[in-house]
């Protein structure tokens, strides 16, 4: 299992196939997430010939949290370490231009990093991703997350423990109350969107528990090289319901856009 040091944090990543035919891409996991959960995903690409690089955040997975995690975490400082995170990984591995493809608070990141790192960034596809909220973040996770990891159902319990192992109780009862990608306050990307100038993916499915189809709409309708696909009859997490519906969609984009 690899590691590399960033920040003095231990990082856990994972690269998958050369890119002999095709480009690399970075996989950004969600709020909840960590590498495991690309697992119906990054085959399919490395299949087509692309290089995919994953790696789990600090705090999240199998990466070490550090000091103060909490503090951090919910801090107006998780957002732009998190793209110093991505930057510094970067340069350890030593690839240049890339694809990003995030899901939900993973495509916050995708949307920060294309916006500071315009000319290494290919192309962006975003999955699930909120643009904008009407009430404080804090408040919305309470609405949405009202259950501590005890009372999940046992699927789920099951799931986090396993992407999060002896720390998934505290870890999940952190990231379901405020804090991250999207902070704890009112959450609006629409100000930054005109100003990620790849050609950007907006994927989202019609039946989120989470956000809104008209999300995705505001989403694209702010980035100048946007495109929109809905993926019909799917649930939030996208990636998971409808896998293969996902890569045929994101490959699609890809191949429209190769260097």
């Amino acid at each position: 299992m690899p590691f590399t040091e960033i920040n003095e944090i231990p990082t856990y990543y994972e690269i998958h196939g050369d890119g002999g035919k095709g480009d690399t891409i970075v996989l950004l996991h969600h709020g909840f997430g960590s590498t495991k959960m690309w697992k119906e995903i990054f085959p399919g690409l490395v299949e087509r010939g692309y290089r995919v690089i994953m790696y789990d955040r600090r705090g999240y997975g199998q990466s070490a949290k550090g000091s103060d995690f909490k503090k951090f975490y919910i801090s107006d400082k998780f957002r732009p370490e998190s793209i110093k995170e991505l930057a510094t990984l970067r340069e350890i591995l030593r690839f240049d231009s890339f694809h990003i493809i995030g899901h939900c608070e993973g495509g916050v990141l995708g949307v920060d990093y294309a916006v500071k790192y315009s000319q290494q960034v290919k192309t962006v596809s975003i999955s699930s991703t909120q643009c904008y909220s009407k009430m404080t973040m804090a408040e919305f996770n309470s609405l949405k997350f009202p259950k501590p990891l005890q009372d999940l159902d046992p699927g789920l319990r099951e799931k986090m423990i396993d992407w999060h192992g002896k720390d998934a109780e505290s870890s999940y009862n952190l990231f379901r109350t405020y804090g991250g990608a999207y902070g704890k306050d009112i959450f609006d990307l629409r100000d930054l969107l005109p100003s990620v100038t790849c050609p950007s993916l907006v994927l989202y499915p019609d039946r989120s528990f989470l956000f809104d189809v008209e999300q995705a709409v505001s989403f694209y309708r702010h980035l100048p090289k946007g495109e929109l696909a809905v993926i019909p009859n799917c649930g939030h997490n996208t990636y998971e319901y409808q896998p293969e519906e996902y890569l045929r969609i994101v490959l699609n984009f890809l191949e429209r856009h190769k260097s």
